[in-house]
């Protein structure tokens, strides 16, 4: 399959920005699966006014991870920690002026290694997160994953028709054929988002 590349995905893909590491970091995180080949590493430094002076990242993957990585990290820069915590993966999209759909995936990467950056300095500093179920975590996962079909979030366009969680298995029934173009892509994400709370994932495609 051939990709199209927008002129801002090959500028920061040839030319990202904030790229590197911070020595002793206010916040750090790395999301992505090497097993998937895409793989984010962000550190933030955060003023005593709570704003980011400064942003790095490293990123191993394809041109979009790249490029995707670098847009969220210069949004974020002298923004404070609540306006960098409103970031979506929509406006790195749009500042990028779009991304094929197999790689808005990326976009959600990076936005989310950001936040988890932000999740870290904030423990750091004494905040606490208030604990989630593991339903609430699954759904959480779940509206990170792209149909790239529609180009929407799998939960928005209502195709995951059934949840079941036994321990440490979990049951998805998505309402797509078993033989549509994305399904692989799917379901690799899913299992990619899920690995860290189950040890058995099943995904069943139901649709006829």
């Amino acid at each position: 399959m051939t990709l199209e590349y927008t002129k801002k995905v090959i500028e920061h893909f040839t030319n990202p920005k904030n790229v590197g590491e911070i020595k002793e970091p206010s916040g750090h995180a790395i999301e992505g699966s090497p097993a998937c080949g895409d793989m984010v590493n962000i550190d933030i430094k955060v003023d005593d006014k709570g704003t980011i002076e400064d942003i790095k990242f490293k990123s191993y993957g394809c041109a979009s991870n790249i490029a995707t990585a670098s847009v969220a990290t210069e949004l974020a820069k002298g923004k404070t920690i609540n306006e960098a915590k409103n970031i979506n993966w929509k406006d790195v999209e749009k500042e990028l002026e779009g991304l094929p759909q197999v790689k808005v995936h990326c976009s959600i990467l990076a936005v989310n290694t950001l936040k988890k950056a932000i999740e870290n300095y904030e423990e750091k500093i004494g905040i606490k997160k208030e604990k989630k179920s593991i339903e609430e975590k699954v759904y959480d996962e779940l509206g990170n994953i792209v149909n790239p079909n529609t180009g929407n979030i799998i939960v928005d366009d209502k195709i995951v028709k059934e949840v079941s969680i036994n321990e440490k298995k979990i049951i998805i029934k998505i309402d797509l054929s078993d033989d549509d173009l994305y399904k692989n892509n799917i379901s690799d994400e899913i299992k990619e988002h899920l690995e860290p709370l189950f040890e058995k994932i099943e995904i069943i495609f139901i649709k006829k």
